[in-house]
């Protein structure tokens, strides 16, 4: 189920992933479970890293069901590949975690290396091939034994004696990790693309130069070795797959900056605002601002009256105005009465911009000028709850009930807090109360049913939603949320039957501003069921076309292209979802998934025989149902 209707004010950014996450669990797909990082391989050959655990783990599931011979099979094809990085004289090398100094260097037995002779450019080439592989294994030998007792710059030496001899990949992953227990990152990066350049699928090379450019700073190409590493061995090395989703936020958090500072503050698509907006009860103008009030434009009343009209178009460019116009009458001042009024709207649209530190800073101003605004306190509660302070939030909302018991939007606010925190039983009552208070407002009556929903209370929230859309069969909002309960349930046919409903309504009464959640919750159930992307993709850009802005549809177009390997045009909606997203944990979520895009793009561009076994596990992940 998606997040727009579990948290209606806050439906574009909430539901934003959580419709990816959910997309990703309810498609046919293999997946693994590693570590608490769930990797998903569709049958486009796309690769999924999501941050929380699947109820089931097909990878274990599918082991438990091999046979004694199989599993013996498996785990000795696994020896024969470890052996082959292991020195020989049975001395494991030690690999990234190894630390520098731990104790003082032993001296190297190394009787192998007295039967070579010396070893330079010069003199191997008089050597004849028989003579240079039996050099080479028995310095080989030497290096590990120098290795084993940290001895690193003569294992150095050793090694680099046994490539003269003869370039072999295992002998520069060995000396690359004598460099790596030095710290010399360069030369680890080199010996490794050497062993790479060798042979291409070599994991413990990979792994290291990945571990190499990390340290150098060089996040994307240490994501592109450990994405490759993992594919190689089959999603089974926790360590790599840890180190895929860390370094997928560490060039997220890196470009994410970069963003925020390029951008500014900016609003949300107009179906944001519109959604967060009408979470709060509708309200008339202040007396003397009506729009038949004649005030003139240059004066601060006027420009609150300007702000007024224009959030009533609900567009992109009516918010726009209105945020300009609400700044402005705070600067042109001679408010009176309005000035907590005013440093209200105007700390609501800081908000929306992205702007908390601003939005707080005029709640509380406009609390201190009217401390009866009870919508002050619960707008500041809500940005507590997102900056992480649940006490903060709890004390907003006591004060707000101090000032005003009866202010239905009090509990439903509060409701939304519980709801959040998985506190259910809370949410409900307050939502109740809610619509005790004011029968009326019909967001109240679609989160209780909601909630029963999610309390498990599947007949109490079906008859919910059938009492609701009987006293407000003319609005769309409740036959979209009420079609989002019957998808998860996977009653396609209903659910599609009430988005079309919400959709027809919406053009019938919002021709200019029409939301366009129900388009694209009909694009999602077409796909979930049929399959069918051209009609779900036409849906999408039918979004984009009513909200250009609309974050959700952005980002849904990119998970119908990644489904069907069109991975290049996936990338750029990624990257506009990240332009679009509003705060900065929400531009790092998007980027995080465009960076892994960009990066399969180019794993499948460097080395496309991983492409093509990536697809092969996706296709026979489809054989067997869903992943997660």
């Amino acid at each position: 189920m998606s997040a727009s209707g579990l948290h209606i004010e806050q439906a574009s950014n909430s539901s934003l992933w959580d419709r990816v996450s959910t997309w990703v669990s309810e498609n046919r797909a293999v997946a693994y479970t590693i570590a608490g990082t769930v990797v998903v391989v569709t049958a486009g050959g796309v690769v999924y890293y999501l941050s929380h655990s699947p109820e089931k783990n097909l990878e274990a599931q599918n082991h438990a069901k091999k046979s004694k011979k199989e599993r013996r099979k498996e785990k000795k094809e696994q020896q024969e590949a470890a052996s082959r990085e292991q020195p020989e004289s049975g001395v494991k090398l030690i690999d990234e975690e190894a630390a520098i100094g731990v104790q003082a260097p032993k001296p190297a037995t190394v009787e192998a290396e007295d039967e070579v002779p010396e070893i330079t450019e010069s003199t191997v080439e008089a050597f004849s091939p028989e003579d240079r592989n039996n050099y080479a294994a028995k310095l080989k030998v030497a290096g590990n034994k120098a290795y084993g007792s940290k001895d690193y710059n003569s294992a150095i030496d050793l090694y680099g004696k046994a490539i003269l001899c003869k370039p072999d990949p295992v002998y520069y992953s060995n000396r690359a990790a004598c460099y790596n227990v030095l710290s010399e990152w360069d030369k680890v990066v080199e010996d490794t693309s050497a062993a790479i350049a060798m042979d291409s699928e070599y994991v413990k090379a990979l792994n290291r130069r990945a571990h190499a450019y990390e340290h150098l700073g060089k996040f994307s190409e240490a994501l592109l070795d450990y994405t490759a590493s993992c594919i190689i061995d089959g999603f089974k090395n926790e360590q790599s797959a840890q180190s895929v989703e860390r370094l997928l936020k560490k060039v997220a958090e890196k470009k994410g900056k970069a963003i925020l500072e390029k951008k500014g503050k900016k609003l949300p698509s107009a179906t944001f605002v519109s959604n967060y907006l009408q979470s709060f009860r509708p309200r008339p103008a202040p007396a003397g601002l009506e729009e038949s009030a004649e005030l003139d434009e240059n004066t601060g009343k006027g420009q609150l009256q300007r702000g007024l009209a224009g959030m009533g178009k609900r567009t992109s460019e009516g918010y726009e105005r209105a945020a300009t116009a609400f700044k402005k009458a705070l600067e042109l001042g001679d408010l009176g009465e309005y000035e907590a009024f005013a440093l209200n709207m105007r700390g609501t649209f800081a908000y929306l911009e992205g702007d908390v530190e601003s939005a707080l800073k005029d709640l509380t101003d406009a609390i201190e000028k009217d401390p009866s605004l009870s919508q002050a306190y619960i707008k500041r509660a809500s940005m507590q709850l997102e900056l992480g302070s649940k006490e903060q939030a709890s004390a907003d909302f006591e004060l707000a009930a101090q000032q005003n018991k009866d202010d239905p939007d009090i509990y439903y606010h509060r409701a939304q807090l519980h709801f959040i925190l998985g506190e259910w039983v809370n949410a409900a009552k307050d939502y109740q109360k809610s619509i005790d208070l004011d029968p009326d407002f019909i967001y109240s009556h679609i989160q209780l049913g909601v909630t029963q929903y999610k309390m498990g209370s599947i007949t109490s929230s079906m008859a919910t939603f059938r009492r609701t859309i009987k006293k407000f069969d003319k609005v769309p909002d409740v036959y979209n949320y009420y079609g989002e309960l019957l998808l998860d349930q996977q009653k396609y046919t209903e659910a599609i039957e009430r988005f079309e409903t919400a959709i027809d309504m919406e053009k019938q009464q919002n021709p200019t501003n029409m939301n366009v959640l129900p388009l694209i919750n009909k694009a999602l159930a077409l796909f979930q069921w049929k399959q069918d992307f051209k009609q779900a993709e036409e849906l999408c850009e039918k979004a984009l076309v009513l909200d250009p802005e609309c974050d959700i549809a952005v980002a849904t177009m990119a998970q119908l292209l990644l489904q069907q390997g069109k991975v290049t045009q996936a990338l750029e909606y990624f990257e506009r979802a990240a332009e679009l997203s509003r705060t900065e944990g929400e531009i790092v979520n998007a980027l995080s998934y465009a960076e892994a895009t960009r990066t399969q793009l180019e794993v499948s561009e460097k080395y496309p025989q991983l492409q093509a076994r990536l697809q092969q596990m996706g296709a026979s992940g489809l054989g067997r149902g869903p992943g997660m």
